[in-house]
């Protein structure tokens, strides 16, 4: 019996915020911290609270909330918590700009973001929400660093760091624009401060065997990444003594991955920073000036990387290895002193950066490797000889016609016993500098004491609490302005002391905190032993591809600290991992003479069509004028074409956004935004709504199925119902192709919208296929799938998945190509099992196939269950 009547249209604005109260009265999706039975922990990467939901978040918490629906109609406990990444420079900088507590700021928009997230629909357990900026979250935090501090796993050191002289901070290098403050336009200069460090280096080895361990359940593309990132390589270091050791007595190790073209060397590079650098300068004051360029450059690799090759000769040089001869030094501006030594040795002949550089100052070019016998070395084609080591050494007096491996046994033969060189294990990956000059962040849990140097917080003292009431103005760390905040006495001697003002890298928030969601509220350590057995690892984990480096890293080295410490188990944090693609919007604009774009929302354009609708021209609302169409780009700001959700969720309703985001494009590829698509979506539901309706209508008694006595027609529709049933659950579970699994949906109520019953047995045969489609609709479209389901009497959050009957996709009648001479002429509609003799010969009394039948036939193949070829 149904329990009640129904509107025949789709009221998407009525039933959802129902639907959602009744979730929230029951707390539908709470879940303990420790649960019996099958189990999953479903997680999407937390957002940051800028204050708006943009349709990446939707897409994003849309996949996750299919996957944990899924699973639950499966009969397991889900796991799908939210939370916010809520320290960071954004609400800083937002705060700086309206005058306002970064505190309040971000609670406000918090309290914002979480009403959106929650007219999406999601199956969250709200009671474990966390904010990474609360003194119940980062106190644990602290508690781990200060443990890594004692374990001698976090250190302290001076580091070159780009600084703004009038904000006096630190900048990222994006911050950075033409050498100048982002926000001051100050000349920023290289500045050597204090900063703490992670020692993820080692951990690097692990890091990178541990991969073997997800590859079955990571993107090889993200396993890639990482393995690039981390970068391990095996090379020699090498030191070139110093030509005059009364000057500089310590000569210069350098590392390298290519040995095999130490003969090849015409110029050795360091850092300006360096000590020989400094040295020289001495010496010689008029390098002074370049070395003071170098302090106002970049203190990244990959920017050093595009930059002009700039440098000057030190005028000092040393000893190649092998043959004594003197080697020029210069100071370079490619070369940092954060990165191995802060030295190179330079193959112009074989290394980009070192082949422009030397073309820059008429330096030696020196080729030391031929590939091909014939070959003569051009230097326009440097890349040829770059990074192969395919080829044989010349040019090399005693090493000539050596391969590579063979070059660099022989090179530690002759240079090791005389200390000039080591073999070398070494990793691109570099350790983890996490102090920011910044007050919105956590609290580094630090003393600075006089007699006493750098003293851990104790851990009864933690946590160290960031005051909330400041009102940053941008000039420097606020926090080294409080002298109540970092006044304090040392915990060894007692004296006066200083606490630590630097906050900790917000990656550190986001590295641990799908750990912290097991058991949000435990007082008594990061997380409950309990849950640790019963929630990690997190068996999903899906977020965009652009965390697939440093985030999944991060994340990666704090599980196996946590592990170390007994906190958890196992060596890796996510066992699975779904990276989607951007979310992608038409872009329109105006160019100005002076070449300024002026970018318009998409909302505010109207498209001029054609007869057949394709777009001949776009015009602004407002003036009427034409504007430029840009192409579809990732949504953005700076584009001006970012698609409010809210207002989908307000005109269509938040099914609509969900069916859409999922059905436009599988998770891995960009989603091209679509209005005529969210429309097409929000039809497809008012069909099924209608459907329905109609059926309940019409059919408020019903028959118990018995699938003995059907139809031809009920036959084929529960064949098609369980059919689908099969495709949506392997589309769902295995491929993650949520867009073809509502694609079978569709289909199977354009199926289901042809079926005229005509009998009892009819009806329970629709009936089954109904309940059957709003059951598979449910991960997608929960607020619709349960006010109908409701109305057949059943609860969603009660329910089960529907399992496949393997009798319903028995086939009684089979469809059978008949070709004359490989070519098809018609089809014949048979009993299942019918003999080979009764089918040739219903083939060859089709009409359409006699007429091709010109004389007796040669040959006569049947493929079973598939086509009759008569060859004449």
């Amino acid at each position: 019996m149904t329990t009640s009547h129904i509107d025949s249209e789709y009221q998407a604005g009525a039933i959802e915020p129902q639907v959602q109260q009744d979730w929230a009265n029951r707390k539908s999706f709470k879940v303990a911290d420790t649960v019996e039975g099958k189990r999953r922990y479903i997680l999407s990467m937390f957002p940051y609270p800028s204050g708006k939901l943009h349709m990446g978040h939707i897409r994003n918490y849309t996949i996750g909330d299919v996957m944990s629906r899924y699973y639950q109609l499966k009969g397991e406990t889900v796991l799908q918590p939210m939370g916010w990444d809520a320290f960071g420079l954004p609400a800083e900088n937002a705060a700086i700009d309206h005058k306002v507590a970064p505190a309040k700021w971000t609670f406000d928009n918090i309290a914002y973001m979480r009403n959106g997230l929650k007219s999406l629909g999601l199956a969250v357990d709200w009671d474990r929400e966390i904010a990474t900026c609360t003194p119940e979250y980062y106190r644990w935090e602290q508690w781990l660093f200060v443990q890594l501090y004692k374990k001698g796993l976090i250190y302290r050191k001076l580091s070159t760091v780009n600084w703004d002289p009038v904000d006096q901070t630190v900048l990222a290098n994006e911050q950075v624009i033409d050498g100048r403050g982002w926000r001051s336009d100050a000349l920023v200069e290289k500045r050597d401060i204090p900063m703490y460090y992670f020692r993820i280096t080692d951990y690097a080895q692990e890091l990178l065997d541990d991969l073997e361990q997800l590859k079955d359940g990571w993107p090889q593309r993200v396993l890639t990444m990482q393995r690039n990132w981390i970068g391990r390589s095996e090379g020699m270091d090498i030191t070139f003594p110093s030509a005059d050791s009364s000057i500089y007595a310590d000569g210069l190790t350098v590392y390298t991955t290519r040995p095999d073209t130490l003969m090849g060397v015409t110029y050795v590079a360091i850092a300006a920073e360096h000590p020989m650098a400094k040295k020289a300068a001495e010496l010689r004051p008029e390098l002074n000036t370049f070395i003071e360029e170098c302090r106002h450059g970049s203190v990244s690799e990959a920017d050093m990387a595009t930059a002009e090759k700039k440098g000057v000769a030190t005028g000092l040089y040393v000893k190649h290895p092998i043959t004594g001869e003197d080697v020029p030094v210069w100071i370079a501006n490619y070369v940092l002193m954060s990165y191995g030594s802060g030295a190179v040795m330079a193959v112009p002949a074989h290394d980009e950066r070192d082949f422009e550089f030397a073309n820059n100052f008429g330096l030696n070019i020196k080729q030391v490797i031929r590939v091909a016998a014939d070959e003569t070395y051009n230097t326009t084609q440097w890349q040829e000889w770059y990074g192969s080591k395919e080829g044989t050494l010349i040019h090399s007096g005693e090493f000539d016609g050596l391969n590579f491996q063979q070059a660099f046994d022989a090179f530690i033969t002759k240079l090791q016993p005389q200390g000039l060189a080591d073999k070398k294990v070494q990793f691109r990956l570099r350790d983890w500098g996490v102090s920011r000059q910044r007050y919105w962040g956590c609290p580094i849990p630090m003393i600075n004491c006089e007699s006493c140097g750098q003293v851990p917080v104790p851990e009864d003292q933690l946590p160290v609490v960031l005051p909330t009431d400041v009102i940053p103005d941008g000039s420097g760390n606020p926090l080294a302005k409080m002298p109540e905040f970092y006044e304090t006495t040392c915990p060894n001697c007692g004296g006066a002391a200083k606490r630590e003002t630097d906050t900790l890298d917000t990656f550190v928030e986001s590295s641990w905190y799908y750990a912290r969601f097991a058991s949000p509220d435990f007082a008594e350590g990061m997380i409950k032993p309990e849950a640790v057995q019963t929630w990690l690892p997190v068996t999903q984990y899906i977020g965009g591809v652009e965390h697939a480096i440093l985030h999944l890293l991060y994340a990666r080295f704090f599980h196996k600290l946590m592990r170390d410490e007994g906190v958890v188990h196992g060596n890796e944090p996510f066992t699975n991992l779904l990276t989607q693609g951007m979310v992608l919007a038409d872009t329109f604009y105006r160019e100005a003479s002076d070449g300024k774009r002026t970018w318009f929302n998409p909302a505010d354009v109207v498209l001029e069509r054609d007869d057949k609708g394709r777009v001949l021209a776009a015009i602004h609302k407002e003036d009427g004028q034409p504007v430029v169409i840009g192409g579809q780009e990732k949504m953005s700001k700076s584009k001006n074409n970012g698609v409010d959700p809210q207002l989908i969720i307000d005109q269509y309703g938040a099914d609509t956004a969900r069916v859409f985001t999922m059905f436009a494009a599988s998770p891995e590829q960009s989603l091209e935004w679509s209005d005529a698509g969210v429309e097409g979506s929000n039809r497809f539901l008012k069909r099924v709504w209608r459907l329905t309706a109609n059926f309940l209508e019409k059919n408020a008694e019903y028959v118990k199925l018995d699938i003995a006595n059907l139809s031809d027609n009920a036959q084929d529709l529960r064949r098609k119902t369980h059919e689908t049933i099969a495709k949506v659950a392997d589309d769902i579970e295995r491929r993650h192709a949520f867009n073809t699994a509502i694609a079978a949906q569709m289909e199977f109520l354009n199926t289901l919208a042809k079926f005229n019953a005509t009998s009892p047995q009819d009806v329970a045969v629709e009936r089954e296929a109904i309940l059957s489609l709003l059951t598979l609709l449910a991960p997608f479209a929960p607020h619709l799938s349960q006010t109908l389901l409701a109305q057949f009497g059943i609860d969603l959050t009660q329910h089960q998945f529907p399992e496949v009957d393997q009798k319903a996709l028995t086939r009684n009648v089979q469809t059978i190509v008949v070709q004359v001479n490989g070519k098809l002429r018609g089809k014949l509609e048979v009993a299942v099992g019918l003999s080979k003799e009764d089918l040739l010969t219903q083939a060859k009394a089709l009409p359409e196939v006699q007429q091709f039948l010109t004389g007796p036939t040669k040959k006569e193949i049947v493929v079973p269950n598939k086509l009759v070829n008569l060859v004449v």
